[in-house]
């Protein structure tokens, strides 16, 4: 019996009013693309926005880091016995956490050249997935905004990120799939 909610997209709930992110690719080639954290039923109550607009970056940065981001997203997805996602026109729903990580890429690579995104990149991928949420949380307290680009913890995930040589052609170092995504330790019934 497989008591796991439906998900839609990158392991997004199914269901209504659930917090998530939300990807904006608007079906014009010079469009920006859109990241937008959705706070769902969270986001009616004490003064919390429905949803805050997290970064808006230009189509050639979104299609340099769009394919690392599914890639690393579907093998965790696929670990975890969820259906996998792909990158589409118009509305694209991410898990809660993953949309976290999304935004840490997008931070880092909004003001990269060309030269520098293939470094983000590789180094995006060797961070474990709790490093990009602490690194989200951090960023997000100070400046979490899409006009905040050359602020804080937002301009210093780019120079963290950035800051290397260009990786090898074909090799990206990628951490291994961990099985425990959904279910972390800390949260299990005691026995």
């Amino acid at each position: 019996m497989n008591d796991r909610l439906p998900t839609v997209d990158f392991g997004a709930p199914g269901t209504f009013g659930v917090q998530l992110f939300r990807v904006e690719i608007p079906a014009a080639r010079n469009g920006p693309i859109i990241i937008v954290e959705d706070y769902g039923y969270r986001g009616q109550e004490g003064g919390i926005p429905r949803e805050e607009e997290r970064v808006m970056l230009k189509r050639a940065v979104w299609s340099a880091i769009a394919d690392t981001a599914r890639r690393e997203f579907n093998d965790r997805l696929k670990a975890a016995g969820v259906l996998t996602g792909r990158w589409h026109i118009g509305t694209n729903l991410v898990d809660r956490l993953l949309g976290k990580e999304l935004c840490v890429l997008a931070w880092a690579a909004e003001t990269a050249s060309d030269e520098q995104i293939p470094v983000i990149r590789s180094k995006w991928a060797a961070l474990r997935p709790e490093e990009r949420w602490w690194l989200f949380s951090m960023t997000v307290a100070e400046a979490g905004l899409p006009e905040d680009t050359q602020r804080g913890w937002r301009r210093a995930l780019f120079h963290a990120l950035s800051d290397g040589e260009k990786p090898a052609p074909g090799r990206q170092r990628r951490r291994p799939v961990e099985a425990d995504l959904f279910h972390l330790p800390m949260f299990k019934d005691s026995e």
